[in-house]
């Protein structure tokens, strides 16, 4: 693995680590009140899974990241990159912390749109990087429905 990869995992799964870990206490105290539907996954599955995502997704954008050095215009695909990540990281502290999932649906709504854009950005360059992504977007289908959901129940 180059050292762009190696950086850009370090980066997702530290980023991403950080924002989860900033909201403990609200997920063992106010998120416990909450009314869930009947599919809300166990607390304990989050943790394995955005490990996982944060790697795949580190991978995938350190392979775009990549190609920068070989003439290659990648900007767009990284700007998207980023700005979806930038709604990943602040959606825990706005759900868990502020307490507040009407927000925090409008962010990750907006967050889908960014990562299928990112998809495409990425397959258009690099198929791998795309098809790295998938799951992420996955997962992030079902946070939407799961949010949207809380949102409806409380």
């Amino acid at each position: 693995m180059n050292k762009r990869i190696i950086i850009a995992v370090i980066i997702c799964f530290g980023l991403g680590t950080a924002s989860g870990l900033s909201t403990t206490d609200a997920i063992t105290g106010w998120y416990a009140t909450l009314n869930k539907p009947f599919f809300n996954p166990p607390n304990w599955i989050f943790g394995p899974m955005w490990t996982l995502l944060y790697i795949m997704m580190g991978i995938a954008v350190g392979r775009i990241w990549n190609l920068s050095t070989e003439g290659v215009d990648v900007n767009e695909a990284i700007m998207l990159f980023v700005a979806q990540f930038f709604l990943n990281i602040i959606w825990s502290p706005v759900f868990f912390s502020m307490q507040n999932p009407m927000a925090a649906l409008a962010i990750i709504v907006t967050m889908w749109i960014l990562i299928l854009l990112t998809i495409r950005g990425f397959k258009k360059h690099d198929t791998l990087a795309g098809k790295l992504m998938i799951p992420y977007l996955l997962w992030v289908s079902f946070a939407t429905i799961l949010n949207g959901a809380i949102v409806y129940l409380n």
